[in-house]
């Protein structure tokens, strides 16, 4: 019922001789960046999505993406709170998560704009 030629093993269906074929599947499921960084290259950039698809590099490349965005956000967001620091937060609750949303999305713009799609 099994054959094997290179490795590969196959199995009758009907008629037919079908590879068992199996993907490696990842262990840790995408974050938010290796997810936009694959949405970006799959509609952007198609023939570099599917070499890496292809020859297995790409769910290494979007972990990697994923870490790297992570990790400069965290560095951005330290550098700001640096230069602009955050009012008390237990005299004003509201202007410190206004000013703390502000510079998170100045440090994801520049992750975005940097990592993920370029």
């Amino acid at each position: 019922m099994n054959t094997n030629s290179r490795n590969v093993t196959y199995s009758t269906v009907g008629d037919y001789q079908l590879p068992n074929l199996t993907l490696n599947q990842p262990r840790k499921p995408l974050g938010k960046y290796g997810r936009l960084r694959r949405t970006y290259l799959k509609e952007h950039r198609p023939v570099l999505y599917n070499s890496m698809l292809l020859n297995g590099s790409l769910y290494p490349h979007l972990m990697e993406v994923e870490q790297n965005a992570a990790a400069m956000k965290d560095q951005m967001m330290t550098e700001l709170l640096a230069k602009n620091p955050s009012p008390d937060k237990e005299q004003n609750q509201m202007a410190w998560v206004q000013h703390m949303n502000g510079l998170k999305a100045q440090a994801e713009e520049l992750v975005l704009t940097e990592l993920i799609y370029s």
